[in-house]
């Protein structure tokens, strides 16, 4: 299924409503509490989409493990800040990769590594002094 699919809503209320095993009526409360946010035609009517479908799927997961609504409202919002905070964190590890490796593209290869430098160091360190 393409993204475009996923979001396109096409249920009207009394298919989506067949189709989640659910009433009409408690489409609507949800709706009216926030958690099912349908798209509307020009003439108002509801329709959703597979991506509705899917939260329905949640919601009702959730309210059979004994959640209310007003905790499942909170649940969902913060599966979604997290899911917002793991693609934050997914570009900025992206980011933080892409720079490390052009910056590794503008190394000089004339210049000695330095725990080779300090291997020399301690080495000279070690040898017995000689005079002149």
């Amino acid at each position: 299924m393409t993204e475009r699919q996923h979001h396109h809503a096409v249920y009207v209320i009394s298919v989506f409503a067949e189709l989640a095993g659910v009433h009409p009526q408690t489409l609507r409360n949800y709706e009216r509490g926030g958690l099912l946010n349908p798209q509307r035609t020009s003439g108002g009517s509801r329709r959703f989409s597979d991506e509705d479908l899917a939260a329905l799927r949640r919601i009702q997961e959730l309210t059979n493990d004994g959640v209310n609504l007003e905790g499942v409202k909170k649940i969902l919002r913060l599966e979604a800040e997290l899911a917002h905070a793991r693609e934050q964190l997914a570009a900025a590890s992206h980011e933080g990769r892409a720079n490390i490796e052009e910056t590794h593209k503008h190394y000089r290869r004339d210049m000695v590594p330095v725990q080779n430098t300090l291997a020399l160091f301690i080495d000279a360190q070690r040898r017995p002094h000689t005079q002149y």
